[in-house]
């Protein structure tokens, strides 16, 4: 067996990974919180997930220091952005809701980067099948929202509105580090990008008057606060870098609807949580908006996997 045909095999394995690397980091943050003030548990994830990226970094690649401005540009604007204020809000909106409900909302990431890409990047208008598309995507996520609050009382739609904040945060963030040109290794980027993340959500933290003095971090804590730096954060990023390489954003992008359905299983299997049947329907909605938005991009999929030319 040579190296392509390897490489093919393990791409699906590697996808399967990575969905459910990310997908158990919402239950993660969900026992953190029980204990962790938002921000600043947010802020030591990513202070202890960026040192061990750079050194990784700088261990194994030529370059891991930014030197010209566009790197400098594109971590910054990353760092505040797909890191800092993604995860503040992500953080603060699943002290509302749960880590599933959660996962649903921000797999709406995918969607709305193309409603970025449109509008700032000045891409064609859309049709009138990718204007469906979008607009089931918001209705699947209206749909989540509904049922959580009539179960959980208003507070529930506060959580669904940060959690959906924070995909707005996170799908702005990679159309706006776009047009800086880095030639960074990507690991280094990531690293740094991370570590800048973390100050941010210092500064945050800061000014919340958040503390650990009155915390007490029980060992399932330190077990999730681990999970998420090195299973989430470090090996899940090189996973995802490794399947950019293979399969590109596009393919990748997929990956963003298997994520809640691993939360719900890992939701289900440690802690209890049962999904009410509207958020699943909510979820099926997204997920049709997303097919209908990108139905050019995953009939090039299904054709490449059946080798049917012309397709």
């Amino acid at each position: 067996m040579n190296f392509g045909q390897r490489n093919l095999q393990s791409t699906p394995i590697l996808f399967g990974l990575l969905a459910t690397l990310w997908g158990g980091s919402f239950i993660a943050i969900e026992i953190g919180l029980a204990r962790l003030p938002p921000l600043l548990f947010a802020a030591l994830r990513y202070d202890v997930a960026g040192a061990v990226v750079l050194a990784y970094a700088a261990l194994t690649r030529d370059r891991w220091l930014p030197g010209r401005l566009p790197e400098w540009l594109t971590i910054g604007v990353g760092g505040v952005l797909l890191i800092a204020a993604f995860h503040a809000l992500l953080y603060l909106g699943q002290g509302y809701i749960s880590g599933a409900i959660a996962a649903i909302v921000v797999s709406l990431v995918p969607l709305l980067t193309v409603v970025f890409d449109r509008s700032l990047l000045g891409e064609a208008d859309l049709d009138t099948v990718s204007g469906a598309g979008l607009a089931f995507g918001f209705v699947g996520v209206a749909i989540v929202a509904n049922p959580t609050a009539i179960t959980t009382g208003s507070a529930a739609l506060v959580g669904v509105a940060l959690v959906f904040l924070a995909a707005v945060s996170f799908a702005f963030g990679s159309i706006a580090t776009r047009p800086f040109r880095s030639r960074l290794p990507a690991t280094a980027q990531l690293g740094w990008t991370m570590l800048v993340g973390g100050v941010v959500l210092h500064l945050g933290s800061v000014a919340r008057g958040e503390s650990l003095a009155a915390t007490t971090v029980t060992p399932t804590v330190l077990a999730a606060f681990a999970y998420l730096v090195v299973a989430s954060s470090v090996v899940a990023y090189l996973v995802y870098f490794e399947l950019l390489d293979r399969v590109g954003p596009s393919e990748l992008n997929l990956v963003n609807y298997l994520v809640p359905v691993v939360t719900a299983l890992v939701g289900w299997a440690l802690l209890g949580q049962v999904l009410d049947p509207m958020a699943v329907l909510g979820f099926a909605v997204v997920f049709v908006g997303f097919a209908l938005l990108k139905r050019d991009t995953l009939r090039r999929i299904v054709c490449a996997r059946r080798a049917v030319p012309d397709c």
